[in-house]
């Protein structure tokens, strides 16, 4: 029974092809290998978004919930991040928030079009995740920069800028062990500091603009965000009170996505904390039920997205019960992995099923022959290398040259 077992579990591995490891081309975009998505028609989705198996249309946007939960993630939560595809071809990242790359990677992504990240603030809850893509993106596939947009802080060493440089400094004994293997340039991670006091255009390439407007969250430096693309609008909130800023800019807009707190009360029961410490947290630097659906009647979303909370069954039911209190419109209660496609005349809300064992879609041609340079050599000492057994590991089968 064992031997019978072993040959199961073993031979299947042996039938796998190499062409497995690059991703097909299908309307010129990258997907995984072995997929060809399907035009949905009719607006007839179906009640599941399997990965890699519909195109998206010229006109519509596309929008997954990759991390909806708190500091603390759980497994059923992974921390603050949304990913948002258009029908243009572009992909941007909105906050990056710890254990998200892990729900990216179950989309099987083309990591080369995942180098756009727009932070709202630097709580690791947002953007803990961003070294980590860094990398696994280069590695994955990205052959060009990491571009990363945040705010400014109220002193330097408080802004984006310095801290991607300390995020770069930090893992310098990683990438610098990697040179030469993997592309150059997907190496490279550049920060886009700006303004945070000032509502402004942060991004606009492709017919995608990206506006970037103060949040109030603890101290200076948070901000929210506002993409517009062809007759579409999709609005991200990070951590945030409810704020005039906000109010102005989320007007109207297709999609708003906007924290939606504990109560003071439920805090006590899931923190422990008192209920001064509990009323400070939940409603003095972040945004209870109640207040996320003021402030959604005012703004008059075509679709109010809530999130930033675990998603617990017999809490999840308290909160919609108190954004009902006073917003009456279309809702969605975010969870990890919740898809929206939007449309024009549409808007679909569904879950991902992702396969928790499937791997990276694999890199293209175009990173195969991105620049590179020598592999890394000379990195350790002498008596270090002296330490190697000889003859342990097999020859090359194949030309190095």
């Amino acid at each position: 029974m064992k031997s019978l077992l072993t040959f199961f579990l073993i031979v299947p591995c042996l039938m796998i092809p190499s062409v497995w490891a690059k991703p097909d081309k299908v309307d010129g975009e990258n997907v995984p290998f072995g997929r060809l998505p399907q035009e949905i028609k009719n607006n007839r989705y179906p009640h599941t978004y399997f990965p890699g198996t519909e195109k998206l249309g010229g006109d519509e946007m596309r929008i997954v919930a990759l991390g909806t939960g708190m500091p603390t993630q759980t497994p059923s939560n992974a921390a603050a991040a949304f990913l948002v595809e258009l029908g243009n071809g572009d992909s941007f990242l909105f906050d990056l928030g710890t254990g998200s790359t892990e729900r990216l990677s179950g989309l099987e992504a083309d990591y080369s079009k995942l180098d756009k990240v727009f932070i709202s603030h630097l709580h690791t809850d947002h953007l803990g995740d961003l070294a980590a893509l860094w990398v696994s993106g280069w590695i994955g596939g990205r052959y060009k920069p990491l571009h990363v947009y945040g705010p400014s802080g109220r002193t330097k060493e408080l802004g984006i800028a310095n801290h991607v440089g300390h995020i770069r400094d930090a893992w310098v004994w990683d990438v610098s062990s990697r040179a030469g293997i993997l592309p150059n340039a997907g190496g490279e991670i550049i920060a886009h500091e700006f303004d945070y006091s000032k509502t402004q255009v942060v991004y606009e390439k492709n017919g995608v603009e990206v506006i970037s407007f103060p949040a109030i969250h603890i101290r200076d430096g948070s901000v929210s965000f506002r993409l517009n693309w062809n007759g579409l609008s999709f609005v991200f909130g990070g951590d945030s009170v409810p704020n005039k800023w906000f109010l102005k800019e989320a007007k109207n807009a297709d999609v708003v996505v906007h924290e939606c707190f504990f109560t003071p009360e439920q805090w006590m029961d899931i923190a422990g904390f008192p209920y001064k410490q509990a009323y400070w947290v939940t409603s003095m630097i972040h945004t209870p039920p109640q207040g996320f659906g003021k402030m959604m009647s005012m703004v008059k979303p075509r679709l109010a997205v809530a999130y930033h909370y675990w998603n617990h069954r017999d809490i999840e039911f308290e909160i919609f019960e108190g954004i009902r209190e006073t917003y009456g419109g279309p809702l969605a209660m975010a969870a990890d992995l919740t898809v929206i496609n939007v449309k024009k005349d549409v808007i679909e809300v569904r879950e991902v099923t992702v396969n928790h064992e499937a791997w990276a879609q694999g890199t293209s041609k175009e990173w195969d022959t991105a620049p590179r340079g020598e592999p890394a050599t000379g990195l350790m000492s002498d008596w270090l290398n002296e330490g190697a057994l000889e003859g342990m590991n097999p020859p090359p089968t194949q030309p190095l040259d």
